[in-house]
């Protein structure tokens, strides 16, 4: 009964324009932090658990895309097992390269302290593996401030680590990351800077314009550092302040993400720029089963004011436009996908990530697929199934689109027992279409799990 309305949610997402909002629908993401390397986006974010009562928090995530539509699964590279000082409690993140490695800065509660902690991890790549940089907290004093840890590398190539709730901490890094230099530095949170001071030196009665929370986020623009960060309470919208150096004093600026019907009391936004456009990335509570303990990635382009400050930017399920097309013709991991149904990954040691809890009705959809001048002749995919098997229905421009191969999927023998299959394509398909995947057998049972699929000409 679940699935079936999670089904009907889904498509009812799907069906309003076109649906890209949440970029995630597989499972819950938090928390985004998107990071530019190498011609490609990544996003790095949390992962609600479903069914949570609170922020239980397990491990963090990592997706990527080239185009702002189709993304790439990439699965959980770090968790809370990869810190030894770590017990519960994995929430928001960041991570940012430099000289040739990936640094990710966590925060998690403290085996040690009995508080929240910051931490490190380092890896060689965007999606790792990553591994505790230093074998203990960066910072900690048991106190339950020190989370959502941001990072921001300035034009001198000073960077600084900022966090905290509701106190703003900074700390000047050294250029190996995971050292710093001095103490720990506390931003002044008065009224001028956040639009309130912290709750101990309020007035009481007294309305004021804003208030800093948590989340905060550093950029740049035109000699201006923009602090944008989660704010007013709960429920949480999103503002920002500007200075003119990267630790202040602060001056309050104003509301970006106004309170918005997001089914979510918290928000974490994250801004950069790729390609020629600007993101606003943040979170909200729409998927099926989602909620304050449940909620997922979106993102929103817009384009700064003429004085760099920034626009007012709403939420919408509409999400972004795709800004490049995208090529089948090479081995596509079957969790690229900008829009799907019913699905969820894993992932193991042998295949990486892959799409399961494949049933009847669901699918994946890619936006935008050039198939060029010359039909495609063959698709081809890797797929398992350790009951009857379905078929992969390859569709054109929508579900019920037209059917240009049908690929058969046999029992395999596991769930894990991998095949590779061949299908003819069938007809003349050229140009730019959107791609669905559709999944297709008996009623009820899982179906398949799919590992990734190409086509050729």
């Amino acid at each position: 009964m679940l699935k079936k309305i999670s089904i009907a949610l889904l498509a009812t997402i799907a069906m309003k324009g076109l649906a890209q909002n949440p970029i995630v629908q597989t499972c819950f993401t938090t928390d985004p932090a998107p990071m530019v390397h190498d011609g490609r986006l990544y996003v790095y974010t949390g992962h609600d658990e479903n069914g949570a009562d609170f922020f239980w928090m397990q491990e963090w995530r990592v997706y990527s895309t080239d185009d702002m539509a189709n993304w790439t699964d990439h699965g959980s590279p770090l968790a809370l097992e990869s810190f030894s000082w770590a017990d519960d409690r994995a929430w928001a993140a960041q991570t940012i390269e430099r000289n040739g490695k990936f640094y990710w800065y966590i925060c998690a509660h403290s085996k040690i302290s009995g508080g929240m902690a910051i931490g490190v991890a380092v890896g060689d790549s965007p999606t790792g593996p990553f591994k505790d940089a230093i074998g203990k907290p960066l910072y900690e004093n048991g106190s339950w401030d020190h989370i959502d840890p941001s990072v921001f590398i300035d034009d001198d190539g000073q960077a600084w680590v900022c966090w905290g709730n509701p106190q703003l901490y900074f700390l000047k890094m050294n250029e190996d990351m995971i050292s710093y230099q001095g103490d720990v530095i506390l931003a002044d949170m008065t009224e001028e800077a956040f639009g309130a001071p912290l709750m101990k030196n309020r007035e009481k009665g007294r309305k004021y314009r804003d208030s800093y929370v948590e989340g905060p986020w550093i950029t740049k623009r035109n000699g201006t550092y923009q602090l944008i960060y989660a704010a007013g309470g709960v429920p949480e919208h999103i503002s920002y302040s500007t200075a003119s150096s990267p630790t202040g004093p602060w001056k309050y600026a104003g509301e970006i993400m106004p309170l918005s019907h997001t089914n979510s009391f918290t928000n974490h936004a994250g801004v950069i720029d790729y390609k020629g456009h600007s993101y606003f990335f943040y979170h909200t509570g729409k998927l099926p089963g989602g909620g304050g303990f449940g909620r997922s990635v979106a993102v929103e382009e817009f384009s700064y004011n003429s004085d760099g400050s920034f626009p007012t930017i709403h939420p919408t399920d509409e999400g972004v436009k795709p800004i490049a097309a995208f090529n089948p013709y090479r081995k596509v991991e079957a969790e690229t996908m900008a829009f799907s149904r019913g699905l969820r990954t894993e992932q193991n040691n042998k295949v990486g990530v892959y799409v399961t809890d494949a049933h009847n009705g669901d699918y994946i959809k890619l936006r935008q697929v050039d198939f060029g001048n010359i039909s495609p002749r063959t698709f081809t995919a890797r797929v398992a199934s350790g009951l009857r098997g379905g078929t992969i229905e390859v569709r054109t421009d929508s579900i019920g689109g037209q059917v240009i191969a049908s690929l058969q999927v046999p029992g395999t023998g596991g769930w894990e027992n991998w095949k590779t299959i061949k299908a003819e394509i069938k007809g003349n398909t050229s140009g730019i279409h959107d791609l669905y995947l559709c999944f297709t057998g008996r009623k009820g049972p899982h179906l398949m799990n799919f590992d990734w699929w190409e086509m050729k000409k």
